[in-house]
């Protein structure tokens, strides 16, 4: 339903990561390699970076397909991030959000994406507006089941949840709401990625010099690309990769 990629190590190009790659999510947009669901992702695009000293990172997102945006090849040409995450959107059902629906999402210094649908929506999560305060449902960043299961995570991280713990337990609580949804999140905050996978592809590398990438699906055809298997929470950092069954996860 969509694809995406984060980075985190030395600074890059933007273009580096999203859009020089012979597979990156540039092509992914409309030739994607490993999409399970879906075959072109050209309902909104948006790319999220962090520059050095500021945790609040700054988005560019558009409601049209990521090939026909002119403005992009320049901002990713001369803008230069330690950290970023970009996504190409495939719109579970089509709706007037337009970019507002578009990854990455944005709050208290996070960058989120969701690869993936909720099964029934939005009547199989009613369950869980309850734990929401009304103030977050009227801010929604769109209508739509990314932008409820990022107000679900935003929830965890404001409890105290890590971000690992945070994607976790509202895999945990979506797929018990809405069995047989394909919830692959990928979130970073500027110094480590968490992702899961449940139902969708994700890969991540090690790059020469420091980098990690962690994607829907490689974006070259380097041998060292790692899947990461289903059902599982990653968590990247400078140190390394991290692997965890979700059914095994630490509370």
């Amino acid at each position: 339903m969509c694809r995406h990629p984060a980075y985190l190590g030395p600074p890059v190009p933007v273009r580096q990561i999203v859009l020089d790659p012979p597979h990156g999510l540039y092509r992914q947009s409309w030739a994607p390699r490993h999409q399970r669901h879906g075959t072109v992702n050209a309902d909104g695009f948006g790319v999220g970076w962090y520059a050095p000293g500021d945790p609040e990172p700054a988005r560019y997102r558009r409601a049209g397909p990521i090939w026909a945006d002119e403005c992009l090849p320049g901002i990713a040409r001369v803008v230069r991030t330690g950290a970023l995450l970009a996504a190409v959107r495939d719109a579970t059902a089509s709706g007037a959000d337009a970019e507002a629906a578009a990854a990455p999402y944005t709050g208290g210094g996070h960058l989120f994406s969701h690869n993936g649908a909720v099964r029934g929506w939005p009547e199989s999560l009613a369950p869980l507006t309850a734990s929401l305060p009304p103030v977050d449902l009227l801010r929604l960043a769109a209508r739509c089941d990314a932008a409820f299961c990022w107000a679900l995570i935003q929830r965890r991280l404001a409890r105290g949840d890590d971000m690992g713990q945070a994607l976790a337990h509202t895999v945990e609580a979506v797929a018990e709401a809405a069995p047989g949804s394909r919830l692959t999140f990928l979130l970073t905050d500027g110094t480590a990625i968490a992702a899961t996978t449940w139902g969708d592809t994700l890969f991540h590398l090690s790059i020469p010099g420091g980098g990690t990438v962690v994607a829907s699906e490689p974006y070259d055809d380097s041998p060292h690309w790692t899947e990461v298997p289903d059902s599982t929470l990653l968590r990247a950092a400078r140190g390394g990769v991290h692997l965890t069954p979700l059914k095994e996860r630490t509370p």
